[in-house]
């Protein structure tokens, strides 16, 4: 098992990215942006920056945290749209020698209701994302986030019985700021347990994400990890226990600070110090688990494919 992150919520440059990273004594970045850009977008002189920086330090990017068929894309846009990006993550994963990479499955259509969101032309775009990325020996792997597979875990289900042998991500926060589409409207929350039990044999890769929903305001307040409703002590002392040992990457949101009163700090060094943070804590969670889990209850280790 090993832990990494989304660097670019600690530092926009990839010099501070690393310098958080060494912090904590990690060797790796999960990376989604790099100077405001995926780092598959970046230009070609300074993508080989990054390249020779991340070999000096002796970092790896364990996974591209990629935008493809996320959120912002929307199923009725051309696919030749996602087969470029694709070609362009898979070039740049190559030469980083990444070999797991992020996808979803495009933007919810919110005038469409859960049974009308174009399912067949969103398993065949991701059965033709999926097979580009396998034929370049990276795997792709699909987050619960803001899009048809998260709009519940049935959804989820759906989907991988329709685009055989795609693996999962599977992010924490992630429901407890999500509608569950499965059931009748006014739409509850979902659970992050309930999600996480059902899809469980699916996971290659965890993302740690820490909340509490705001039913009046209607809007998430981030948290350190274990502060808020997302259950991750009990979801990952669960899949410990099952002998996971792939990626935990965090994924803190901490844009504000919290319930902390710190100064001196400027906004640069703010993220950077509660990034280090939000790993420390995560750190400690890890090693009270495990001091938890008797050798009896550990079962053999599930092949993460990670």
């Amino acid at each position: 098992m090993y832990l990494t992150g989304f660097a670019d919520e600690a530092s926009d440059s990839i010099d501070g990215q690393i310098q958080a990273v060494k912090s904590l004594g990690w060797r790796n970045i999960e990376s989604r942006n790099i100077s405001g850009k995926q780092i598959y977008n970046l230009p070609d002189a300074e993508f080989y920056t990054v390249v020779e920086k991340l070999k000096d330090s002796g970092i790896q990017i364990n996974c591209i945290g990629s935008a493809i068929a996320n959120w912002a894309n929307q199923i009725t846009e051309p696919f030749e749209k996602t087969v470029e990006e694709t070609k362009r993550a898979i070039h740049s994963a190559k030469i980083l020698k990444t070999k797991l990479i992020r996808i979803m499955s495009y933007a919810v259509l919110k005038d469409k209701e859960p049974d009308d969101q174009m399912e067949q032309e969103r398993f065949r775009r991701l059965r033709e994302i999926k097979k580009m990325f396998d034929d370049a020996g990276i795997l792709p792997v699909h987050e619960n986030c803001m899009n048809y597979g998260g709009m519940s875990w049935k959804h989820t289900l759906k989907l991988l019985d329709n685009v055989p042998g795609l693996r999962l991500v599977f992010d924490t926060g992630n429901c407890v700021c999500s509608d569950d589409r499965s059931k009748p409207k006014p739409y509850p929350k979902q659970s992050s347990w309930e999600f996480y039990k059902n899809v469980k044999e699916h996971i290659s890769y965890i993302h740690i994400k820490d909340a509490v929903w705001d039913k009046q305001k209607q809007e998430p307040t981030f948290t350190y990890p274990a502060e808020g409703q997302a259950e991750i002590c009990r979801i990952i002392k669960d899949f410990l226990a099952d002998g996971y040992d792939g990626g935990i990457s965090i994924e803190p949101h901490l844009m504000v600070i919290h319930h902390e009163n710190r100064t001196g700090e400027t906004p640069e060094e703010l993220r950077a110090s509660s990034y280090i943070k939000y790993g420390r804590d995560m750190e400690k969670i890890l090693k009270k688990i495990k001091a938890e889990l008797q050798p009896a209850e550990m079962k053999q280790t599930i092949k993460t494919k990670a």
